[in-house]
C-alpha cells in the first residue's frame, strides 16, 4: 500500500471517528380517516418509520394492505399503527368500504456516513 493510500485511509478513519455517523431516526406519521377518506391519501416515509391511522368517522373502518398488514375494525377514535421495514409501494383500502384507498411509499434510509471515493480513496 502506498503512502498516499495509507494517508487517505487514515484521513477517512479519522473523519469517521471525529464526525461519527448520522443515524437515521425513525419518524411517526399520521393518517386520519374522516368523511370516508384517508388523509393524506398518499404518504412517503422511510424504512423504519411508523404510520398511525386514526378513525374520526362515526362508523367503523379498517386499513388493509393485501398480504402486508391488516387492522382490526376501528370504531370512532380507534387507531392502528404499522412500522414499515421494507421499501416499496403499499396500496391500502378499507375492507368495509373498498372505495376508500390510500398509498404509503416507503423509501430506503439514507445515512450521513462519510464514504471514500472508491476510485481515488479520497474522502468525499
Amino acid at each position: 500500500m502506498t503512502f498516499a493510500a495509507l494517508r487517505s485511509l487514515g484521513l477517512a478513519v479519522a473523519a469517521t471517528i471525529l464526525l461519527g455517523t448520522v443515524s437515521a431516526r425513525a419518524e411517526e406519521h399520521k393518517v386520519t380517516i374522516d368523511n370516508f377518506t384517508f388523509a393524506p391519501a398518499q404518504l412517503t416515509v422511510k424504512i423504519g418509520d411508523t404510520v398511525t391511522w386514526t378513525n374520526h368517522d362515526d362508523i367503523p373502518h379498517t386499513v388493509v394492505s393485501a398480504g402486508k398488514y391488516r387492522s382490526k375494525t376501528m370504531d370512532t377514535d380507534g387507531t392502528f399503527s404499522f412500522t414499515f421495514t421494507s421499501a416499496g409501494d403499499y396500496k391500502y383500502f378499507c375492507s368495509l368500504h373498498p372505495h376508500m384507498t390510500g398509498m404509503i411509499k416507503v423509501e430506503a434510509q439514507t445515512t450521513g456516513m462519510i464514504q471514500p471515493d472508491q476510485g481515488t480513496n479520497k474522502v468525499e
